[in-house]
């Protein structure tokens, strides 16, 4: 089973990369398999594992999630042609050369993943508020993979 994971960039292009091994730690961590030195991705953000086969996805307990397909998953069975978001990217799964044309997600694949705040109960002025959580809903729209030259190079080199 051969295994590519294809990068969209926001210029248009995209990139791929093969699963190095059967099992497929993907995260923030330099001694991840796939590193990607981003700070909304986990530093164990998720694993994907060919097994008799098949393909499978499981998320790592990460903070921002891993999504398949627009839909925050915890582990699920992956076929050719689903999307994988590990915000703020997405990745197309290509198994042994399937699909063979290689589209970028429509909205409804691509719906971007967002945290949400927590709503905070207001309580009596003598107690003191817990601090705000962050607004993380806008933190990936200013994100430029062009200029992260590491990012790729990293990839590249598993």
């Amino acid at each position: 089973m051969d295994v590519n994971l294809v990068l969209f960039k926001k210029n248009g292009s995209k990139k791929s990369f093969s699963l190095p091994s059967n099992a497929t730690v993907i995260g923030r961590r330099h001694d991840c398999d796939l590193y990607i030195p981003l700070k909304p991705v986990s530093r164990k953000h998720c694993e994907l594992s060919k097994n008799d086969g098949m393909l499978r996805l499981r998320d790592l307990g990460s903070r921002n999630g891993t999504y398949v397909n627009g839909e925050r998953v915890d582990e699920k069975p992956i076929v050719a042609g689903d999307y994988i978001q590990i915000p703020p990217i997405t990745l197309l799964v290509q198994i042994d050369g399937e699909p063979a044309k290689i589209v970028p997600p429509t909205p409804a694949e691509e719906r971007a993943p967002t945290v949400k705040k927590k709503t905070v109960e207001k309580k009596p002025p003598e107690q003191e508020e817990p601090p705000a959580q962050p607004d993380l809903d806008d933190s990936f729209a200013d994100l430029d993979f062009e200029g992260s030259d590491s990012f790729l190079d990293d990839l590249e080199n598993l």
